[in-house]
């Protein structure tokens, strides 16, 4: 039955169009991100980078958590996410200039996305649990909010460091239940989610990223036609299909069973999904990143920031996915761990070989990682 305007948990809960709409800004969003990371790829911008994709992923899975329990299709809850559509617009158009002259258009655009749509979430959700939850929930979007708006109103390494401080609290928040004085704290059993739906939306949000990177990599070789670029484009093709086939041959979908049938599903959407998922996100931007600048200079010498990019990417991705399974399944698959350690012996190449060559080595470990994840699935009907 329904409550107000809460999602029926009647049956299966599928993504709604509404959704697929508004995940449409966060496309635009890791462009941004990508492009950022492109035109300032130093430890300082890389970090730089990471404290924005920490900031729009935060105001992503909270609004596909906010669809979890309210239901897209209520025309009360559909004002909310387009509002915050257009508050999310504002902040992924920020993002290359949020360190410089637009920092505080991106931290109100933030805070406004965040503690809107969690102010509307408590005044919508009945008298009970859920209720006091998100009353939590909006506490610390505040706090950190004001964090957030302080580091707009600086600059320079004052900036950084508050927003650091913003992102702290913001990751910080779930793994102690959002505890607040006169609230008390949040269980993961007071979030009763459906566990399938979560899933389904941090898959959607992943093949937002590989969308960016299949983006970069064909507007790329557009502009810089050539066989050699014709080979870059290939070799970034086939590490996108891996990375892609890694994930997706099964374990999502099993994922997505396990979640669905655990006695606490909060728990693992907490770890398997609100956290674990960042890793592989930033994974395929950073190699939407390599994409680019491995067919824009596929011969020559390989700089150490694109040695970074093009091994640094599907190392996040296949740690995060490591992790994924370790909080899914318990264990750590060793296809994984030996694809990171081979991905860091390549560095040694770097002064050796071009990039072409350096991303073809990154692509055949990406490949042999994903043939032999696919080849341990079989006959383990757990994981598909």
């Amino acid at each position: 039955m329904h409550t107000g305007s809460l999602r029926s948990r009647g049956g299966e809960q599928r993504v709604t169009f509404t959704e697929l709409f508004f995940d449409l800004v966060y496309v635009f969003a890791v462009t941004q991100l990508s492009h950022l990371l492109l035109g300032h790829l130093s430890w300082r911008g890389a970090a730089q980078t990471l404290l924005l994709l920490l900031a729009v992923w935060w105001a992503w899975i909270y609004t596909a958590w906010h669809t979890n329990w309210f239901d897209p299709d209520r025309p009360s809850v559909r004002i909310v996410l387009v509002a915050v559509m257009l508050a999310s617009l504002v902040m992924s158009a920020a993002l290359p200039r949020a360190f410089v002259e637009h920092g505080l258009m991106f931290a109100a655009a933030y805070v406004a996305v965040q503690v809107v749509r969690t102010a509307s979430s408590v005044a919508a959700a009945p008298r009970g649990p859920l209720r006091r939850n998100l009353a939590r929930v909006l506490a610390w979007a505040v706090l950190s909010g004001v964090f957030w708006i302080a580091g707009g109103l600086a600059h320079g390494l004052p900036r950084e460091l508050l927003w650091a401080a913003a992102v702290g609290a913001d990751l910080l928040a779930p793994w102690v239940g959002f505890v607040t004085p006169g609230l008390g704290r949040s269980a993961t059993t007071d979030w009763s989610i459906d566990g399938a739906h979560l899933a389904e939306r941090c898959q959607l949000f992943l093949i937002i990223a590989f969308g960016e990177s299949i983006l970069v990599t064909g507007g790329t070789f557009a502009a810089h036609p050539s066989p050699v670029a014709a080979a870059a484009l290939v070799t970034a093709f086939g590490a996108s299909v891996g990375l892609w086939w890694t994930y997706f041959g099964s374990s999502a979908e099993a994922g997505s069973r396990v979640i669905a049938a655990a006695d606490d599903p909060g728990r693992l959407a907490r770890s398997a999904y609100t956290f674990l998922h960042l890793p592989m996100v930033a994974g395929v931007v950073v190699s939407a990143v390599a994409d680019e600048l491995v067919i824009h200079h596929p011969g020559g010498h390989t700089a150490p920031g694109t040695a970074m990019a093009v091994l640094g990417g599907p190392a996040l991705f296949l740690t995060g996915h490591a992790l994924f399974k370790r909080a899914v399944w318990g264990r750590v698959p060793r296809s994984h761990l030996a694809g990171v350690v081979i991905l860091a012996a390549l560095g040694a190449l770097t002064p050796l070989v071009p990039p072409l060559a350096l991303a073809a080595c990154a692509t055949a470990t990406v490949a042999g990682v994903a043939v032999r994840t696919a080849l341990a699935r079989r006959g383990e009907p757990r994981e598909g």
